[in-house]
């Protein structure tokens, strides 16, 4: 906000000052003397100290924050690059450690660290959070501020170091699906929207004092992949909004035990069986489970073909055909372009799968792929 103009006109015995000063309306705890040169009517001149409120360095900006950023993977990279892209201080990034991965077993980098390095940022990649000289490191970046976006659960030391604390960015409206995998499992449960907030961290985990929040619509189609990238980035908007509000002390931190829901829902984290398409559900829900862990870690069948070899198969994408009578579990194609399997009151049409240890694929090269696609069964 620009400084408001005061002019004063004053009438002191023979002089008569006409000055000009610059300030904001806020009341502040220090002060300086300007020094005023002015003149009077009769030509006398001289010079006069005026008391007046200096408030530039109360003014707190979040650009003004030191700040360690804690993420891993490119959801939180999204948030890093706002910051990074909006001027603010970012001090350190702390990290998962480089892990070996792919068939060739080399140690490959977080999404964080490969922006972190290449923006020429301070990286930490602790085995453990408690260690004492990852603590002293950490605690030697004097930050004012810790952003957690996709990390992993800190311990009070790390949190609490702060002087404006911790605030993590979660994939949900809290206290809506606490735990590892909010996006997956609102799709999974048929939600119709869903958002991020950003609260205050605190013993238990995702429990803490809620600062903002942004919804959105799950559409029909939406799988999961889809609302990752929607909250990627408006979860990058909301860090910086959460940031500017902390730094400026505009926020009501809002308790959840406060917030009133008819039943919670958890979003623990997903395992191989949970992923196994159970064909004796209604279609909506085999659909849903289908969108809910498309892309990963997807929804997984198993068919055995007309010779007994059991196929692994992982759906991406289906819709669903309406029907009665069917037998749950049964296939049906015309071995070209179509393939179903029947759910207890319809069939799923599949359009986008994977079998094990091949490519993704559209339905049409899957059924080119298999000898005789009519005799496949579901295991």
């Amino acid at each position: 906000m620009a400084p408001d103009k005061l002019f004063w006109n004053l009438d002191f015995g023979a002089w008569d000052f006409n000055f000009g000063i610059y300030f904001q309306l806020v009341f502040l705890p220090f002060f300086q003397y300007w020094l005023v040169n002015s003149h009077s009517v009769n030509g006398k001149s001289g010079l006069f100290l005026i008391f007046a409120a200096n408030h530039s360095k109360d003014i707190m900006t979040g650009k003004d924050l030191r700040i360690v950023f804690m993420g891993t993977p490119d959801f939180a990279v999204a948030s890093l690059k706002a910051l990074v892209e909006g001027g603010y201080n970012i001090v350190g990034v702390i990290t998962v450690p480089d892990k070996p991965a792919g068939r060739g077993r080399q140690l490959q980098q977080s999404a964080v660290k490969q922006y972190a390095v290449e923006q020429g940022l301070h990286v930490m990649q602790p085995e453990k959070l408690k260690n004492p000289e990852f603590l002293a490191e950490l605690e030697a970046l004097k930050a004012d501020l810790q952003v957690i976006v996709a990390f992993r659960m800190l311990p009070e030391v790390v949190w609490s170091m702060p002087r404006l604390g911790t605030f993590n960015l979660h994939g949900s409206l809290l206290p809506q699906y606490r735990g590892a995998a909010p996006l997956n499992w609102a799709v999974m449960n048929g939600d119709k929207e869903t958002g991020v907030t950003t609260f205050l961290l605190s013993h238990e985990i995702d429990t803490g004092a809620i600062l903002f929040h942004e919804k959105i619509t799950i559409g029909e189609d939406d799988t999961v992949g889809d609302i990752h990238d929607r909250l990627m980035e408006i979860g990058a908007g909301l860090v910086v909004k959460t940031v500017d509000a902390l730094a400026e002390g505009n926020y009501t931190a809002v308790a959840q035990d406060d917030i009133q829901v008819e039943s919670l829902r958890p979003a623990p984290k997903i395992f191989k069986e949970d992923c196994k398409i159970d064909w004796n559900k209604p279609a909506v829900e085999v659909r849903n489970l289908i969108r809910g862990l498309s892309p990963y870690p997807a929804a997984w069948t198993e068919l055995v073909d007309g010779k007994g070899k059991v196929l692994s198969l992982k759906i991406f994408r289906a819709e669903i055909e309406p029907a009665e009578g069917l037998t749950p579990g049964m296939v049906e194609t015309d071995g070209k372009t179509n393939f179903k399997i029947a759910a207890a009151d319809g069939w799923l049409t599949i359009s986008d799968l994977q079998l094990s240890g091949k490519k993704r694929m559209a339905v049409d090269d899957f059924l080119r792929g298999i000898h005789d696609p009519g005799q496949l069964q579901v295991q």
